[in-house]
């Protein structure tokens, strides 16, 4: 361990105790400065160079820590900084080249902890061992220094008040009751730091782990559920355009439903419904024949039939949400899935791409490294993007846009918003 990394560690301890306790807010900007060196220094002392992945990662991570900085609402905030952790997980464990290794090395900095510390640990004491004359004198000036400050620094206080006010503005407000929480927020502070560095040193190559592919099914026996799944959806399909072009009318009044009760009843069943389809493509191309020469283009012609109605299902279900927010208004639950709905469709859309250049493999193997990547990056993109667009400032705007055309409005739950909806509900009389 260098002398950089061990004070870079220590130094984000140092700022996660004083800052955290007072907000997020652009704090973790600040603390995230420190530990990124330590991970620098370590890598550097280890010979790891960065390639390409490895900086997008990392400057998708910084990026996502600014979205606390402007927005007060803490759910997108919540989000934001989960997705920093994962992104700055894939780029210090240069992971991304499989789906294993995209998923494990997205969480692989939580199981780092442990030998960070070990790490850390076994560093200090090789360097304190041989340089005991060096470091001890730095400890005791740095303790008589700290002494002297304290002591007449507090006499300098009590005799004069314009000094003393110069005193509280530069020492950070600091009382008993806070004392465990800063600790404690010191030792998240360096745990953090160490596996990070530790992880720059030698990561746990995740994409390297290889398992057996599943057990290929003969044709009929893989094709024929799938082609029955392929008519079912077809058929819904069919019904949705049907209302589509036929109008609500008819169909509310042979099912007795209301405009909005109708919205509501499915857009849930078809968020499921999209999910479980990524699922059976996920079986299926593990359990996928790949005896014959042909079976390639049977996986593509069913999978990607799959795949193209499913979209039909993305649209549909959005269609849904957005006769249930004109219904009722939006909320933050109605965006989270509406956006959760919007990205699914592109990773369907990404999974057709590669099935169209012969990127997913059949036998479930590596295949192309770009479509693991793109999909994480288009996650990234996704919370980034969410949090920028004030999720809280557009509820508020659609809301009111609302009551100016309908006249109404849940005023209840508008009070329950955070400080980021407050441009848009200035327009209220």
């Amino acid at each position: 361990m260098r002398t950089a990394t061990a004070w870079s560690v220590v130094a984000t301890g140092l700022l996660t105790g004083l800052l955290l306790g007072d907000g997020v807010g652009v704090n973790l900007v600040i603390i995230a400065i420190p530990a990124v060196l330590a991970a620098f220094f370590a890598a550097q002392t280890a010979g790891r160079r960065p390639r390409p992945w490895t900086l997008i990662w990392s400057v998708g991570a910084v990026a996502m820590l600014v979205v606390p900085a402007l927005r007060d609402a803490t759910w997108p905030s919540l989000l934001a900084v989960l997705g920093a952790l994962a992104l700055g997980s894939l780029a210090l464990h240069g992971s991304g080249d499989t789906w294993r290794g995209a998923l494990l090395g997205a969480v692989g900095l939580i199981g780092a902890v442990p030998s960070g510390v070990s790490w850390g640990w076994k560093g200090v004491r090789q360097r304190a061992g041989g340089s005991r004359d060096r470091w001890w004198p730095v400890v005791r000036t740095a303790a008589v220094a700290v002494a002297l400050l304290v002591v007449f620094g507090a006499l300098f206080a009590g005799a004069d008040a314009a000094f003393a006010d110069l005193l509280g503005g530069l020492i950070p407000e600091l009382s008993v009751v806070d004392g465990p929480l800063r600790f404690l927020l010191f030792v998240v502070g360096v745990l953090g730091a160490l596996a990070a560095a530790r992880t720059a040193v030698a990561p746990y190559r995740w994409d390297r782990i290889e398992t057996t592919p599943g057990r290929a099914r003969g044709r009929v026996e893989w094709a024929l559920p799938l082609i029955v799944l392929n008519v079912l959806f077809a058929a819904f399909n069919l019904v949705q355009l049907t209302v589509l072009f036929g109008g609500y009318d008819k169909v509310l009044s042979e099912t007795g439903l209301s405009y909005a009760e109708y919205a509501r009843q499915g857009f849930w069943q078809l968020l499921w419904a999209t999910l479980l389809t990524l699922v059976v493509i996920a079986f299926a191309l593990r359990w996928a024949p790949r005896g014959r020469q042909s079976d390639g283009a049977l996986v593509r012609g069913v999978l990607g039939t799959l795949c193209l109605l499913t979209l039909v299902v993305v649209v549909s279900a959005l269609r849904r949400m957005d006769l249930y927010v004109d219904a009722y208004g939006l909320t933050r639950l109605r965006l989270s899935v509406f956006g959760m709905e919007l990205l699914l469709g592109v990773v369907i859309v990404l999974i057709m791409v590669a099935g169209v250049r012969g990127a997913v493999s059949s036998s479930g193997g590596r295949g192309a490294g770009w479509l693991p990547r793109a999909v994480l990056a288009s996650g990234g993109v996704a919370v980034l993007s969410f949090g920028l667009l004030s999720p809280d400032g557009l509820i508020a705007d659609q809301n009111v846009k609302r009551y100016e055309r309908t006249g109404k409005i849940d005023l209840v739950y508008l009070q329950g918003l955070s400080a980021d909806a407050v441009p848009a509900l200035d327009r209220l009389p």
